[in-house]
């Protein structure tokens, strides 16, 4: 089924409504998120989506805040409610590692509440020492 779909780290490609509808209405991490807010994070990210091959229609986005270097945050995941269970994920985050893995990043970190299986499958791993990883919450 994943033959009807195809990754692309076009940021041209992406459906800035859409993504915004997304994360601010249906993720649990960026509800309210305003559309200047959600517009300035692309424009200051690496993006990624995943689209169906028939209509070219976004049914997935993720973005990288990354200095390109050393570092990188996996954040924004996301896959449409009607494409879930299909493969996508795995599509988006393979495509996603394959693109940075180039760069050669000492790091790349995320944050997940639900799907921690998914990405394990490209080398994920709860780290050894979350004490040493702090974070200043502002809100």
């Amino acid at each position: 089924m994943t033959m009807d779909y195809f990754f692309s780290a076009d940021a041209e490609k992406l459906d800035r409504p859409r993504i915004h509808q997304w994360l601010s209405e249906q993720s649990y991490w960026a509800k309210g998120r305003s559309r200047e807010k959600q517009d300035a994070a692309i424009e200051g990210s690496r993006n990624y989506g995943v689209y169906d091959s028939r209509t070219d229609q976004q049914v997935a986005y993720a973005r990288v805040v990354t200095d390109g270097v050393t570092f990188a945050w996996l954040c924004d995941v996301f896959v449409s409610a009607q494409v879930r269970g299909l493969g996508i994920g795995k599509m988006l985050t393979a495509g996603v590692v394959e693109d940075l893995e180039p760069l050669e990043l000492k790091r790349i970190l995320l944050s997940t509440g639900d799907a921690h299986e998914l990405y394990r499958q490209y080398g994920f791993a709860e780290l050894d020492e979350p004490p040493t990883m702090m974070a200043r919450m502002l809100r």
